[in-house]
């Protein structure tokens, strides 16, 4: 799956610089369709003469540190010294740049650093043996004879050294290994040290980083486009005249997604769409309310035959004997992504060519989605990845839909080049939610009040259907929307999980941990009330449950009970303890989270985490994405809800209207990372979904109720 085959061509010896490369094959249709491209770039670490050392990064670094995991990966096999190191973004290619998990070039679902884990390291040792070769031969020594240490070559026995940038020209002339060896894990230098400074703080603190509202065009226009304020509302008419009056707009154009103006600034392109006049055609649009729409995903749920996703056991025996059942219902909203920065992007149209600068998650999507608007060969489309101000999956787009506007814009437009601006509003109010979702779940235990049964059945959209990675969907089960419900850690008896696929004219889109973001918060809520139920510890009665079923679920559950120093769910001053266990992307996690009850509202004073990641590359950015995306899950399972008035207007644009958590209500976070050799597990997402269930879990001991509904704060 990470094969390192390198060929003479890959290795490409310039005035400035050794490239070191790996030709890749290509996994699909879809990655098939886009290696008609260049594939002669084909180059992962670039070593200069200066002595640096660039790593070209195929996945876009939107804050959850790609640049420096990738960097420490190739620095560690290449016995590089930090100072050395530095990071880019690669060209759009998907020959050269796929995604294993994929088959394209694109980021997501937790899956840079585990698909590129040995690449990258490969890439590191390939470059470390030329160098060590070319030393060799100038030296007149043997290679074997030859360290490497802190960036700098040395032979012991003639007391030669060199720095990498003196031998690239002669390591250019190296055959590459087919198969470079790779450092025992024991003797890791800088895999798994907390003292590695991440690549990009420092430009995005200085003001150096360039995200796309810094790039600027010579006769570059400011374009904004008016959306229906109805999901898939069309434009009847449009009156533009006083639109054209305003100073600075240069033109307006329909296109299929709204209206565009393009201004000589933003400000006049604001002021210009506020003038327009639109006459909107609401027979194809949504005008229920969310209620409406989310009382169909109800019925499903409890209705609809669905299609199993996962079973073992007698589960209708199960029932049949049950000395008790315990049935509950649990509803989640759509939720948008919000990411600080909106959707933009820069587009430069030369009537046969386009070039784009744009925060890309999926550059394989992007590219073919503007040749085919364009109607020019995927080759003549360049995409510059520039650095995101977070996504959540917003950026990863499986049909390009900003892709497609912005290559809409240039194309009406003509030929010249566009800034394509997406204020907050049009980002909140733009759809591609996170879908709605209701799930149904049965408990049959018996006289002892031990499970014997579990029965989860649940409807909500399918995250492919629809999409170009629709192949995904296997026998009518979508792995994306039905994740964490399957394999559960717990030995339940018997057990199924049944989905429901239900459709809306609501476009959706994976939001951060997909199908984990609704089947941990469902699942562990669900376990928390039966075990109280039956008068059981949370924690030992998962334990429990697990057995010896997940030894590694097992020791995070147990490591943080140590951390907080668990006493049971009900502490002193108003205080309430919930406890969640959820693994998701090949990583555990276990959370306890302190509550108490502030003006009505949960206050989360503390949550403890313990992690098993596997290696964890860069423990501190481990961390830090943790504190994040449990930050992010806690906004949500707090505030967070899109709702559509009674005309199926959204009500939310800003906000204001669509709450943040504030940085007096992030609780204190203390986060523990079990040490071990396993297997790299995914960190962008997996930190989200066990802190819903565990704040619920603290907040239904605190109100003496159940928590059956998010969020758990309702306007």
């Amino acid at each position: 799956m990470t094969a390192f085959s390198p060929t003479r061509r890959g290795f490409l010896a310039g005035g400035a610089a050794l490239i070191i490369g790996a030709h890749l094959p290509v996994g699909n249709k879809m990655a098939a369709k886009a290696a008609t491209g260049p594939v002669d770039l084909n180059a992962f670490v670039r070593i200069g003469e200066d002595n640096t050392v660039t790593v070209i990064v195929k996945h876009i670094e939107f804050g959850q540190g790609p640049f420096t995991g990738f960097a420490t990966l190739v620095a560690e096999e290449l016995d590089a010294d930090w100072s050395q190191m530095r990071a880019e973004h690669a060209p759009a290619d998907t020959a050269t740049y796929q995604n294993f998990a994929f088959g394209i070039q694109g980021t997501g679902a937790s899956t840079a650093v585990r698909n590129a884990f040995t690449q990258m390291r490969q890439a590191g040792a390939a470059a470390r043996a030329m160098l060590v070769d070319a030393a060799a031969r100038e030296w007149g020594v043997s290679a074997d004879e030859i360290t490497v240490a802190n960036g700098v070559i040395s032979h012991t026995g003639s007391g030669k050294t060199a720095q990498f940038g003196e031998l690239v020209a002669a390591a250019s002339e190296s055959t590459p290994p087919a198969e470079p060896k790779l450092k025992d894990p024991a003797k890791f230098k800088l895999i798994g040290k907390e003292e590695i400074r991440r690549l990009d703080s420092a430009i995005k603190t200085t003001g150096e980083a360039q995200f796309t509202l810094d790039v600027y065009r010579d006769g570059m226009l400011t374009v904004v486009v008016a959306h229906s304020p109805w999901i898939n509302g069309k434009v009847a008419s449009v009156d533009s005249s006083a639109a054209l009056a305003v100073d600075g707009v240069e033109k307006v154009e329909q296109i299929p997604t709204g209206v565009a103006v393009y201004a000589r600034n933003t400000y006049s392109a604001l002021k210009g769409r506020d003038a327009l006049l639109i006459d909107w055609d609401l027979s194809e649009a949504e005008t229920r309310s969310a209620e409406e729409q989310l009382e169909e995903v109800a019925t499903a749920a409890r209705d609809g035959e669905g299609v199993v996703a996962d079973t073992y056991g007698d589960l209708n025996a199960a029932f049949e004997n049950a000395a008790q059942v315990i049935e509950a219902e649990y509803r989640l909203p759509f939720l948008a992504h919000a990411p600080l920065e909106a959707l933009d992007g820069v587009i430069e149209n030369r009537g046969d060519a386009v070039e784009i600068w744009m925060g890309s998650q999926m550059q394989s999507v992007d590219q073919m989605v503007t040749s085919d608007i364009f109607g020019i060969p995927l080759e003549n489309v360049e995409i510059n990845t520039l650095l995101g101000g977070g996504s959540f999956g917003r950026r990863a787009q499986y049909d390009g839909q900003f892709a497609q506007e912005l290559a809409h814009v240039a194309k009406a437009g003509g030929e010249g080049t566009y800034k394509l601006v997406w204020t907050r509003s049009d980002d909140i109010q733009g759809g591609y939610y996170r879908p709605q979702v209701v799930h149904r779940h049965r408990a049959a235990l018996d006289e002892t009040g031990r499970i014997i049964g579990w029965d989860n059945k649940f409807a909500t959209e399918s995250i492919m259907g629809g999409s170009a990675f629709e192949a995904v969907i296997q026998n009518g089960v979508d792995p994306f929307s039905i994740e964490g419900s399957v394999h559960k850690p717990y030995d339940f008896g018997a057990f199924e999980a049944r989905w429901v696929r239900t459709d809306s004219k609501v476009p959706h889109l994976w939001w951060r941990s997909v199908g984990h973001s609704h089947t941990a918060f469902a699942n562990e809520v669900f376990l928390d009330e039966v075990l109280q139920g039956q008068g059981k510890d949370p924690v030992q009665g998962r334990l429990e449950l697990l057995g010896d079923k997940s030894p590694r679920d097992r020791r995070v559950l147990e490591r943080v009970a140590e951390m907080a120093n668990w006493q049971g769910i009900q502490g002193a001053d108003g205080k309430a303890y919930g406890v969640a266990l959820h693994p998701s992307y090949d990583a555990h996690f276990a959370y306890i989270a302190e509550v108490s009850e502030v003006d009505g509202e949960p206050r989360v004073h503390k949550v403890w985490v313990a992690a098993d990641v596997g290696i964890a590359i860069n423990p501190d950015v481990v961390k830090a994405q943790i504190e994040g995306g449990l930050g992010y899950g806690l906004n949500a399972a707090l505030f967070n809800e899109i709702t559509f008035a009674e005309d199926g207007r959204i009500e939310q644009e800003n906000f204001d209207t669509y709450r943040l958590l504030r940085i007096n209500e992030m609780p204190e976070v203390e986060i523990d990372l079990a040490v071990n050799t396993e297997k790299p597990g995914g960190i962008g997402e997996a930190g989200t979904p066990p802190i819903a269930p565990a704040v619920s879990n603290a907040w239904r001991i605190l109100k003496g109720e159940p928590v059956r509904r998010l969020p758990l704060v309702r306007v």
